[in-house]
């Protein structure tokens, strides 16, 4: 397990990374991810970091306003330029995500993307996406996302059908992310995301075929699909729990998998993560990729989690705790661990065997080296990849992928 630091300095005030973080930092891709914890209401599946203005209410005052948020998060943002110094790296990704982002004004959010840019600066070529909630953006909304140097956009779609939107608490009605995608290629949008869930409680065959077929059809160049987990202490949880919903089952989560990757497929998406489809190699999320690939991220915002040189931390969850901790001078962050080479390694396997062009065998103890010849045999694991010494899934590998990869580390 990684190594926490001692109670005493569980995270420093100023945010301090050990010496060895920045280690070769220039070799390694740089992005951010920018937190907005804020609702306009909460999705009864959801269990993120997110607060609603009733959530908020006596719990932070002005310091936990929308109003103000993005100069709060600016000052994160400047907190980051002094704990990385004279890093030289400008930032290849930005990520804005929920919460939902786009409850700020336009301008805001673009003005979160300045402060990287001016602290930083941006690569050639940078990703600078936005999560958006189908109801909260219009076309000038867009435009000013747009201008403003966002290239990259994901709306929350789930489902094309109302009453598998209902039961998941969702408030956009059916058509409306498919207009999104319109209108923000309309606005200049070069990459855009759709992101549906398949297995909620009463979702037939037919209804997530024809969710598919709507999100393919509004003509986004990827789409993520997550099976749906029900968290303890979700709305949701609560309604199943007391027989109000059925739950649906592994099977049929597998069932709707194997719909998803042959609909998918045949629109011309290819996937190059277990969960994630696009229609070219420039259409893949990059932000994501740096998660994947053991990149160094900093996430602003409350309940971030950062990485920079095997030093993981994550900041405070309340946002008017967030803000006081800033507004105070302060690092907002509540704790770190500081990863081991066998932590690395490890976590290495765990993600990028999710990924379509695999893992390097050579991270693989013995009895990992052992585990992938049998998944081989049984058809979990590419033979051309395997023999080339790269761990690559199978279809049947990837509806087993968390089985496959714990055989892999041991």
């Amino acid at each position: 397990m990684p190594s926490v630091l001692p109670d005493g300095d569980p995270m420093p005030e100023t945010g301090a990374l050990p010496p060895h973080a920045l280690d070769a930092a220039p070799t390694r891709s740089l992005g951010f991810y920018l937190h907005v914890p804020y609702c306009a209401t909460r999705c009864g599946y959801c269990d993120f970091n997110t607060y609603t203005a009733t959530e908020l209410r006596g719990s932070g005052g002005v310091l936990a306003s929308r109003d103000n948020y993005a100069d709060t998060l600016i000052d994160e943002i400047r907190l980051a330029r002094k704990v990385l110094g004279d890093d030289p790296r400008p930032v290849r990704t930005v990520f804005v995500g929920g919460g939902t982002p786009t409850l700020l004004d336009a301008g805001d959010l673009v003005r979160m993307l300045d402060a990287v840019r001016d602290e930083f600066g941006l690569a050639d070529g940078a990703e600078v996406t936005t999560e958006a909630n189908p109801e909260s953006v219009d076309p000038e909304y867009l435009a000013v996302l747009r201008a403003g140097g966002f290239n990259r956009i994901s709306f929350g779609m789930q489902s094309a059908r109302q009453h598998v939107l209902k039961v998941l608490d969702r408030t956009h009605t059916p058509g409306r992310p498919e207009a999104c995608v319109a209108e923000a290629r309309a606005a200049g949008f070069e990459h855009v995301n759709l992101d549906l869930i398949y297995g909620t409680p009463g979702e037939s065959d037919e209804d997530w075929r024809a969710s598919l077929d709507a999100a393919v059809g509004a003509g986004p160049d990827h789409i993520s699909a997550y099976a749906l987990i029900v968290e303890e202490g979700t709305q949701l949880a609560r309604r199943i729990r007391r027989g109000e919903v059925p739950m649906t089952d592994d099977d049929e989560h597998a069932d709707r998998y194997l719909i998803a990757d042959e609909v998918l497929a045949k629109a011309g998406f290819s996937w190059y993560e277990v969960s994630n489809w696009a229609t070219t190699e420039a259409g893949r999320c990059l932000h994501n990729e740096l998660y994947w690939r053991g990149a160094d991220w900093w996430g602003a915002g409350p309940g971030a989690h950062s990485h920079v040189g095997g030093v993981r931390w994550w900041n405070v969850k309340h946002p008017g705790a967030y803000a006081a901790a800033l507004a105070e001078g302060r690092s907002p962050g509540a704790g770190r661990e500081i990863l081991t080479a066998e932590d690395r390694r490890v976590e290495r396997i765990l993600l990028e065997l999710r990924l379509s062009d695999g893992v390097p065998l050579s991270l693989l103890a013995p009895a990992g080296l052992a585990a992938a010849a049998r998944a081989v045999t049984d058809g979990l694991l590419e033979p051309g990849p395997y023999d080339e010494g790269r761990g690559v899934l199978t279809l049947r590998g990837r509806l087993l992928a968390d089985a496959v990869v714990r055989d892999l580390v041991d």
